[in-house]
């Protein structure tokens, strides 16, 4: 996000009031903001490419979810989430992974964290035309 756009959402933030590009009135808010970031923003600040003041407006309470790659137990039951997600979604008979295939997803690092995985599964549910999934590759 640009300095120039960071400065516009901090004002919004403490006057909780802005006017539409093109608009004459200006309109009340009344909003809470949940933001994340892939970067670290207290580097970012040092390197002067987001601003001091609106980092502590926004981080009032810090979630930090760690990526895919360091919650591995995760994976068997987000597998079953998003098998269970596409077969309700296309009407159709849920499918399963043997232990050897979720094992196989558990030793890869996961660079796309969980959206990569979700793409997987869902890849894996349209191709794969048996209802047990026994082999990834």
């Amino acid at each position: 996000m640009s300095l120039k756009t960071q400065s516009k959402i901090l004002r919004v933030l403490e006057e909780k009031q802005f006017q539409r590009v093109g608009g004459s009135r200006t309109l009340s808010v009344n909003v809470r903001v949940i933001a994340s970031s892939n970067k670290d923003l207290e580097k970012e600040i040092e390197k002067g490419n987001f601003r001091e003041d609106i980092y502590y407006r926004l981080n009032v309470i810090p979630i930090e979810v760690p990526s895919l790659r360091d919650r591995v137990k995760d994976i068997p039951l987000l597998v079953e989430t998003f098998f269970a997600e596409c077969a309700k979604k296309d009407r159709s008979e849920k499918k399963k992974m043997i232990q050897k295939a979720v094992d196989m997803l558990c030793n890869y690092s996961w660079p796309g964290n969980v959206r990569e995985l979700k793409n997987l599964v869902e890849r894996l549910a349209i191709m794969v035309e048996k209802d047990v999934i026994d082999d990834l590759w």
